[in-house]
């Protein structure tokens, strides 16, 4: 039986391949650095081994696979090539995982992993569905007739992929230590459709998704009426977002979705979309969507007395708002809070009166130090060119948190895509609240 070694396993979306591959009968390991990262806990609850980086780990009889944020140099992935191994990166080699099933790409520079999260559960209350989620979640269900994975955009990987159909969220300029601009944003996802087989389901307020040209049917979801796919009717409840669904101008049903937000709204669209086109049912689609949890670091809640604090991966701006928005909605008598960490300095360089401008959204902001990533260790700005621009900004770290105590009666969004949850877990322990980090 062929061995797998993923080198990177600790990435989002090597984790999840990781645990699929592990859940069809194969033996798996990896290696990666020695830093707790949250999507590790899953990977050892499974027993797969996680070794540190070292030539050594390669042996006769593996098969690689390389983590995109990995070059051919590392040591690990030389010492394979040096002694023939099989070594494919991540991205190809998901895409012959895909191949043996209908498959459902989620891309969209925001939303993913919150939609393909929805997804797999989703479908799972109906057809057995096999998925890979970008917070670390993977599973690989023997006998599933359908896979659910998410599709990134970054560096063109998603061209790999032909699936069955694909759900886009939207389109944004982000990775700008790759892309050039939107129109070279545009012009990925616009390749990336032309390979989709059955059918898209996009985003109809995007002005860039309005552009698509491709051959296969176009579904677009939101609010106006005359969309393929719009929500009517919506009522905030003590139990989620409720509305009527409406596809091609024919009632599909009313739905409760137990989370808050527009955004949240679109979501369920989407993956409802799905589901009225392969003729899932409707009623056991229904119950699912009232028990879906949420995804891994997507407003993740934790209750501390009146404090409500919240673990969440934005790094965007249009994130960010997403996510205040949803703390607005769902606890509108509550002081919102920002404490957000930049992620990356060319993220940071590029969207920096934008962050300022949707953390003034929220009443007070906190600030860490820029998170840089292995592609990216340094850049041209500091942390305090944010600040500058925030209105009644603060600094903070693990040494500071008892500043937050102050906010007795708050939602604190802990928001970033680095090691914000280290601030999280410093606060969480000084005001003596368990948590599993």
């Amino acid at each position: 039986m062929t061995k797998y070694h993923f080198v990177g396993i600790k990435g989002s979306g090597m984790s999840s391949l990781a645990q699929i591959i592990y859940d069809l009968g194969y033996d798996v390991q990896g290696s990666d650095i020695d830093q707790h990262i949250f999507t590790e806990i899953a990977l050892r609850n499974k027993g797969i081994s996680i070794l540190p980086f070292d030539a050594e780990n390669i042996k006769e009889g593996l098969t690689v696979i390389q983590g995109n944020a990995f070059k051919d140099t590392h040591e690990e992935i030389a010492r394979a090539h040096e002694m023939g191994l099989k070594v494919i990166r991540y991205h190809d080699f998901l895409s012959e995982v895909i191949n043996q099933y209908i498959s459902v790409a989620v891309t969209g520079a925001h939303g993913k992993t919150s939609t393909t999260g929805l997804l797999s559960h989703v479908m799972n209350g109906d057809k057995k569905t096999s998925f890979l989620i970008g917070d670390g979640t993977g599973m690989g269900l023997p006998q599933s007739e359908y896979f659910a994975f998410e599709a990134c955009e970054y560096r063109r990987h998603f061209l790999s992929y032909s699936p069955d159909y694909a759900i886009i969220t939207n389109i944004d300029f982000d990775h700008p230590d790759y892309f050039q601009d939107i129109d070279d944003v545009v012009s990925a996802f616009q390749s990336m459709a032309q390979n989709v087989k059955k059918a898209i389901i996009a985003w109809g307020d995007d002005p860039h998704l309005k552009t698509l040209k491709v051959d296969v049917p176009v579904f677009y979801y939101g609010f106006d009426r005359n969309m393929d796919v719009f929500a009517d009717r919506i009522e905030i409840t003590n139990k989620g977002t409720a509305f009527d669904v409406y596809i091609k101008g024919t009632y599909y049903g009313r739905f409760i979705t137990p989370q808050y937000g527009d955004h949240n709204v679109l979501n369920t669209l989407a993956v409802l979309t799905i589901s009225y086109l392969e003729n899932l049912n409707v009623e056991n689609i229904k119950e699912a969507l009232l028990t879906f949890g949420g995804v891994k670091r997507r407003f993740n809640e934790t209750i501390a007395q009146h404090q409500v604090l919240v673990d969440d991966y934005a790094h965007h701006p249009r994130e960010i708002s997403a996510t205040i928005e949803t703390a607005r909605k769902k606890y509108p008598k509550k002081e919102v809070i920002a404490i957000f960490q930049p992620h990356t300095f060319s993220r940071t360089k590029a969207f920096l009166k934008e962050f300022a401008d949707v953390l003034n959204l929220s009443d007070q902001t906190y600030l860490c130090d820029i998170f840089g990533s292995i592609r990216e260790e340094r850049g041209e700005l500091t942390i305090q060119n944010l600040l500058d621009l925030v209105d009644n900004g603060q600094l903070i770290s693990e040494s500071n948190v008892d500043i937050l105590k102050k906010h007795d009666d708050a939602v604190l969004l802990f928001m970033g895509a680095g090691d914000i949850q280290n601030v999280l877990k410093a606060y969480m322990d000084k005001i003596g609240v368990e948590h599993d980090f």
